[in-house]
């Protein structure tokens, strides 16, 4: 598909970028920025819906209002993009947003996360407005994975592949560009550190493995519980403790730093490290430890040949916790940390492409 639009200075992206919390918006004229906001939500507010997907008319709501009361003129708003959600796997690309995506992020098809709302907040703007497209990019269930990665010891389990994929494929490109190259010419291994933590083994621009950081595989996070002993996790589940939603949320998303302190932010536990506390420095450890654990298991992945170990994502600006997995995978090659993760430019970009006929938009086969 081709959403070319005839070049103007009146042409507007509108990127969408849900958490739990708030929704992040910025509005394009081209490639120059002339509107970021984020828009906070009432706790009580958000209490009412039983699931994020139930959400949608309600941040929509909030996030045109916002707009207008700032004077965007949302009539020239030619895309609505956002982060892919749990659909089923796809290809790593910019996708339309159709009513197969749609139906597969409301009813959850791979899992229910704040992340499946930018697809639907997407296109119940663009479905207002006169000439609007709504896209997806680069979503969470990119899947480049080599068939023996997807293997484990009972055959009714395949591994998944589920990751940050927009942001990890962001920092492979800013790298290889930073040297002269191309990702295709690279071996990468690439943890992004947020509130959920998963690290990418990039050969030659495939990501061939990496952790499924949404539901228990791999180091623990802010809100992820990570791998957990196998036979520990089934007796709880049958402990009569648990129903089985209250468990998967438990691992997926009340574990990790929230479990141990209460809190999702791991730039609270990285301040309770600086005044002392010890419990939290122990776990702020042991989570580093894990990442360390994990680049290690894709540094075997790709036989030894990384040019380079990137370290990105909001908790990348924790100095403490980076030294903390630098210490350990050093010794492996190179080390290069982009703090943060700047998903309203990236997206914004790949809007323009489109708007520009540079990027193709690919239709979801589901």
């Amino acid at each position: 598909m081709n959403f070319k639009t005839d070049y103007s200075a009146e042409n507007l992206v509108l990127v969408v970028n849900p958490r739990v919390p708030f929704t992040k918006i910025g509005v394009y004229n081209n490639s120059k920025l002339v509107f970021l906001k984020k828009i906070s939500h009432n706790d009580a507010d958000l209490a009412e819906f039983t699931k994020y997907e139930d959400q949608t008319n309600y941040r929509k709501e909030a996030i045109i209002k916002e707009l207008r009361e700032n004077d965007v003129d949302v009539d020239k708003i030619r895309i609505v993009i956002s982060r892919g959600g749990l659909i089923k796997p796809v290809k790593s690309g910019i996708y339309a947003v159709d009513k197969k995506v749609k139906d597969d992020l409301y009813n959850s098809v791979q899992g229910s996360d704040i992340v499946n709302l930018g697809g639907l907040i997407s296109d119940a703007i663009a479905s207002e407005l006169p000439d609007s497209k709504a896209v997806i990019a680069d979503p969470v269930v990119v899947d480049e994975y080599d068939d023996v990665a997807r293997v484990t010891g009972l055959p009714e389990i395949e591994r998944r592949s589920i990751f940050h994929a927009l942001n990890q494929k962001q920092a492979a490109c800013r790298y290889s560009k930073s040297i002269h190259k191309a990702c295709e010419d690279l071996n990468l291994i690439i943890a992004h550190l947020g509130t959920g933590i998963t690290v990418g083994a990039h050969n030659k621009g495939r990501v061939i493995d990496a952790n499924m950081g949404y539901d228990g595989d791999g180091p623990f996070s802010p809100i992820r519980a990570g791998s957990l002993p196998t036979g520990d996790l089934i007796k709880l589940c049958y402990s009569g403790k648990y129903t089985e939603e209250e468990m998967l949320k438990r691992v997926s998303l009340e574990g990790g730093l929230f479990a141990h302190f209460g809190t999702p932010s791991g730039i609270d536990v990285d301040k309770m490290v600086k005044q002392g506390d010890k419990q939290a420095e122990l776990v702020f450890s042991a989570m580093g430890y894990q990442v360390a654990k994990t680049i290690g298991s894709m540094y075997a992945v790709l036989y030894g040949q990384v040019d380079a170990i990137i370290l990105t994502g909001p908790m990348a600006n924790s100095e403490w916790l980076v030294k903390k997995i630098v210490d350990r995978v050093e010794h492996f090659g190179k080390i290069v940390v982009y703090p943060g993760s700047d998903d309203i430019e990236t997206l914004a970009m790949k809007g323009v492409g489109v708007i520009n006929g540079e990027e193709e938009v690919k239709k979801y086969q589901g």
